[in-house]
């Protein structure tokens, strides 16, 4: 598989806050993200929040966790099914790093790590191809749970006009 998307030599990086983060805080953290200008692509990693009790005398009835909650990023409403942990993103970028350093400074009140690697898979992998099949989007790739199933794993595509 080989276009421009995958080819390209994209910036990787990983905020790691010291905490889990409040619906609020990441709403706002994810607002100021998406405002800027450069960011490829980015997403939330962290433990999943349960949507049902799974065991016990309240088996399948919903969970009321102040974590599941529905926040809006860019116009979008989208509900979280993890405790923020980490946000993951790709920059075009060095400039765009700044940047985004820069926006966690000011919104996060708790000390975090900022760190630039690979953390997001630059080609198809098994699962994507499992998942999504051989003409998949290219920008899709890595996206998704692999032990999750598609229809659960809400994915919410920001593209800006530049981007099409």
């Amino acid at each position: 598989m080989s276009d421009t998307f995958s080819d390209a030599n994209y910036v990787q990086l990983e905020i790691f806050p010291s905490r889990l983060l409040k619906p609020e805080t990441a709403q706002n953290l994810l607002t100021e993200i998406t405002n800027l200008e450069g960011i490829i692509r980015l997403f939330v990693h962290g433990p999943r929040l349960p949507q049902t009790v799974p065991y016990g005398p309240a088996t399948g009835m919903p969970v009321n966790h102040p974590g599941n909650a529905v926040i809006e990023v860019a116009g979008q409403a989208m509900e979280l099914a993890v405790y923020v942990g980490s946000i993951r993103m790709e920059v075009v970028d060095a400039d765009v790093k700044e940047q985004v350093r820069e926006v966690c400074e000011t919104v996060l009140s708790v000390p975090f790590e900022f760190r630039e690697g690979n953390f997001i898979p630059r080609r198809q992998t098994v699962s994507d191809y499992a998942k999504r099949g051989p003409g998949a989007d290219p920008i899709m790739t890595g996206m998704t749970d692999p032990k999750g199933k598609l229809k659960n794993q809400p994915v919410c595509i920001l593209r800006h006009d530049d981007m099409e």
